[in-house]
C-alpha cells in the first residue's frame, strides 16, 4: 500500500508540473485549463485519482474534438453525403450478412456438422457481445476513425480465415476475427452517425446504413442461387475480404474531409496544443490506465463464462448424447462458476465495470436493455434454423428461401424512412414502441401456426412482413430512447451496452435453439425412418438428404414432420418471452426528441435526463394505485415507475 501511495503522489507532482494547456471559453477568450495550479483555489489533483483525472481529461478531448467535426457538417449536401457514404458501408456488410449465414449453413454441412451451426452463432455472439463496450471505450480515447479502419481490418481477417477453413474449428477461429470486426464496424459507424446528427434526426441517420436490405432482399436469392454455394461456398465467402474494404472507402473519405476542414479552424488548433492521453503521461502509466478503463479482467471474465455455459449446450446433443462427456460438463460448470467471481470483480475491484451502476438503475436505461437482450433471443429462438426450415420442410427454392428469410428485415428497411421522418414531427418514440413489441407478438403466433408443409408458404411470408413492421418501430428506437436519456459523454457508454445486451441475447438465444435443435431433432428423424443410416445423413446432411429424397417420398415427409415438430418448440419458447418483451416496453421513460445532438442539461453527478414527462407511466403508476409526481424541479420530476422513486414514495407512506 505504501508504495502505490508513492507512486500515485508521484503522479500527482507530475501532474501538477505539467505544462499549461490552452482552451477557448465561452465568451471567446483564451484561458488556461484545469492543470494551471492556483495555490488559492482548491487542487483537483489532490482530491482526485489520477487515474480520474486520465480518463475524463482524454474522454473530454476525445468528445470536443468530435463536436469539431460534426460542426463542420454544416451544410446539407455535407449530410446527404455522410448518409450516402452510410449508405454504400451498410449496403457492404448487410448484403454480405444477408448470404453468409447461409453460406457457413453450406460450409457445416461440408464437414458433415450442419447441426453445429448453432454453434457457430454462439461463438460469435459471445465475440461480439465482448467487443462492444471495449469499441465504444477506445473510440472516446482514439477516435471514431482509427477504430472503424481496425475493424474493416478485424472483418478481412476473418473472412480471409473462414473461406480457408477445411474443418469446423478453423471456420469457427476466423468467425472469431470476423465478429470482432463486423461488430466494430456497425457500432462505430451508428456512434459517427449519432455524433453529426441531433436527437431529432438521430433515427433517420442511424437507419441509412440498412437502407440497401430494399435492394439485397431481392438480389440475395439470385446471388446465392447462381453463386451454387454446395460447391462454391469457399470463394463464395473470400469475396468478401475485398469487397466489403472498397465499400467503406467514401466514408473514410468522408471523415478525412471533415478532419481537413477542421484543422483550418482555430479551435482545431488550440485543441491540438493539448497533450493527448500518451503524451502527457507516457506509455506506461497510459496503458495501466486503458487496462482499468476497458476492464480486461471483466471482458474476460464474462466472455469465458458465456462461452463455457452456452458453447457445451450445442454441442451435446446430436446423433449420440455426449452430456456423460466431462469435455462438456467441465466448462459448463466452470461457466456458472465464472459468474459469481465476475459479479464480485465488477463489484469490488473494477474501477469501471462493464456495466455502471448509477447508469443502468434508472427505468429508461435498464428497461431498454432488457428489450435489446431479448430482440434477438427471440429472434434465434424462430430463425436460426428458419432457412434450413423452408428448404427442407416447405420445400422452398434456394432463391425463394433466401427472400423469405430476408424479408423482415425489407419490410423494415422499406417503413424506415417514412417512419424516422415522421418522428421529426412527432419527437415521442414509447408508443412506438410498444406497439412494434405487441405486433412481435403476433408475428410469433404466426411462425407458431405456419411452421412446416407446402401450406405453410404464405402464413409465413405474412408473419415475416408483421415481425418487419414490429421491428422497424422498436429496434433501432430503443437505442435511441438510450441516447436521448443521457449525455453526449455517455452516449457512446449507453449505445455500447445496448449492443452488448443485443448480442448476449443472441449468445443466449442461439445456444437455446441450438440445444433444442441437436437434443431432440435426430430423435425425432429416427423415430420417422426407423433406419439408423438414413437418419443420420438427413440429421447430419439436410441439404444432400433432400436431393436424393424429394418432395413426395415418405421419407422425406417424415423428416418434414420432425421440424415441424422441433420448429413448434423453437417458436413457442420466442412466443412466451414475447410476454416480458412487451412488459419492458411499459418500463422506458418517453424522452422527447430534440435538435441537441444530447441532452447537455443535466445536472453534474446526475447520468439520466429524469424532466421529460411519460404520460404513458403516470396512466400506468395511477392504475397501480401510485400517487403522479408532479413535473417540477425536483430529481425525479414524474418517474413513479423508477425503483428509486418507488422506495421514497414507500418510505413517505409510513
Amino acid at each position: 500500500m505504501s508504495s502505490r501511495s508513492s507512486v500515485e503522489n508521484i503522479e500527482r507532482h507530475v501532474f501538477k508540473n505539467s505544462t499549461k494547456q490552452v482552451s477557448k471559453s465561452d465568451d471567446g477568450t483564451h484561458t488556461s485549463v484545469a492543470n494551471e495550479i492556483d495555490d488559492d483555489k482548491p487542487n483537483y489533483a489532490d482530491e482526485v485519482p489520477l487515474e480520474q483525472h486520465m480518463e475524463k481529461k482524454n474522454k473530454n478531448l476525445m468528445i470536443r474534438r468530435t463536436e469539431i467535426l460534426a460542426s463542420m457538417c454544416n451544410k446539407w449536401y455535407h449530410h446527404a453525403l455522410l448518409i450516402f457514404c452510410a449508405f454504400v458501408c451498410g449496403y457492404g456488410y448487410g448484403l454480405d450478412g444477408n448470404i453468409r449465414y447461409i453460406y457457413t449453413g453450406y460450409a457445416t454441412s461440408s464437414y458433415s456438422e450442419h447441426s453445429l451451426l448453432s454453434t457457430i452463432n454462439v461463438i460469435n455472439a459471445v465475440v461480439s457481445a465482448v467487443s462492444q463496450i471495449m469499441y465504444a471505450r477506445l473510440s472516446d480515447v482514439f477516435g471514431r476513425l482509427s477504430l472503424f479502419i481496425v475493424s474493416i481490418v478485424l472483418y478481412a481477417v476473418g473472412t480471409i480465415i473462414q473461406c480457408q477453413a477445411y474443418d469446423v474449428q478453423r471456420y469457427a477461429a476466423g468467425s472469431i476475427f470476423y465478429n470482432a470486426g463486423y461488430v466494430g464496424v456497425i457500432l462505430v459507424l451508428l456512434l459517427i452517425l449519432s455524433d453529426y446528427s441531433s436527437l431529432k434526426w438521430r433515427l433517420f441517420y442511424q437507419f441509412a446504413p440498412t437502407w440497401p436490405f430494399i435492394i439485397n432482399t431481392w438480389i440475395s436469392g439470385n446471388i446465392t442461387s447462381s453463386a451454387n454455394p454446395l460447391k462454391n461456398w469457399s470463394w463464395d465467402i473470400g469475396m468478401w475480404a475485398f469487397i466489403f474494404p472498397l465499400s467503406c472507402i467514401p466514408i473514410i473519405c468522408c471523415m478525412l474531409y471533415m478532419q481537413w476542414k477542421a484543422s483550418k479552424t482555430e479551435e482545431w488548433q488550440l485543441l491540438k496544443q493539448e497533450k493527448t492521453l500518451f503524451q502527457e503521461y507516457g506509455f506506461l502509466l497510459s496503458i495501466k490506465q486503458l487496462f482499468w478503463q476497458l476492464d480486461i479482467i471483466g471482458v474476460i471474465l464474462m466472455g469465458c463464462s458465456l462461452g463455457c455455459i452456452l458453447v457445451p449446450l450445442t454441442l451435446a446433443g446430436g446423433v449420440k448424447t455426449t452430456w456423460n462427456d466431462s469435455r462438456l460438463i467441465g466448462p459448463f460448470v466452470l461457466g456458472f462458476v465464472l459468474i459469481p467471481i465476475f459479479a464480485f470483480w465488477e463489484i469490488k475491484f473494477a474501477r469501471y465495470p462493464l456495466v455502471p451502476g448509477k447508469l443502468v438503475k434508472d427505468r429508461g436505461i435498464w428497461a431498454a436493455l432488457g428489450i435489446s437482450f431479448l430482440i434477438d433471443f427471440i429472434y434465434y429462438m424462430a430463425a436460426d434454423y428458419l432457412y434450413t426450415v423452408l428448404i427442407v420442410a416447405v420445400n422452398e427454392s434456394v432463391k425463394s428461401a433466401t427472400r423469405i428469410s430476408s424479408l423482415s428485415s425489407f419490410v423494415s428497411t422499406v417503413a424506415s424512412p417514412f417512419f424516422s421522418l415522421f418522428l421529426t414531427r412527432f419527437t415521442r418514440l414509447k408508443p412506438f414502441i410498444i406497439v412494434g413489441c405487441s405486433l412481435w407478438f403476433l408475428s410469433m403466433g404466426l411462425l407458431y401456426h405456419f411452421r412446416g408443409g407446402e401450406e405453410s408458404h404464405s402464413g409465413i411470408i405474412g408473419a415475416m412482413c408483421v415481425w418487419g413492421l414490429g421491428t422497424v418501430l422498436f429496434t433501432y428506437p430503443v437505442n435511441v430512447s438510450c441516447q436521448a436519456a443521457t449525455n453526449h459523454e455517455n452516449m457512446a457508454t449507453v449505445t455500447a451496452l445496448n449492443y452488448t445486451l443485443y448480442r448476449i441475447g443472441s449468445a443466449v438465444g442461439a445456444a437455446v435453439s441450438g440445444a433444442i435443435w441437436t437434443q431432440k431433432l435426430y430423435g425425432e428423424i429416427l423415430k420417422g425412418l426407423g433406419d439408423v443410416t438414413l437418419a443420420t445423413e438427413a440429421y447430419s446432411s439436410p441439404y444432400t438428404f433432400i436431393d436424393t429424397y424429394t418432395w413426395e417420398t415418405p421419407e422425406r415427409q417424415a423428416v418434414v414432420q420432425a421440424y415441424r415438430y422441433i420448429q413448434r418448440l423453437e417458436t413457442l419458447v420466442a412466443l412466451v418471452f414475447c410476454v416480458p418483451l412487451v412488459g419492458f416496453s411499459l418500463c422506458l421513460r418517453d424522452a422527447k426528441l430534440t435538435d441537441a445532438v444530447a441532452h447537455d442539461d443535466i445536472a453534474e453527478g446526475e447520468y439520466i435526463d429524469k424532466k421529460s414527462n411519460d404520460p404513458i407511466g403516470d396512466f400506468f403508476a395511477s392504475l397501480l394505485g401510485r400517487k403522479k409526481h408532479a413535473h417540477d424541479s425536483s430529481s425525479d420530476n414524474g418517474s413513479s415507475l423508477d425503483i428509486s422513486i418507488a422506495e421514497k414514495t414507500n418510505t413517505h407512506s409510513v
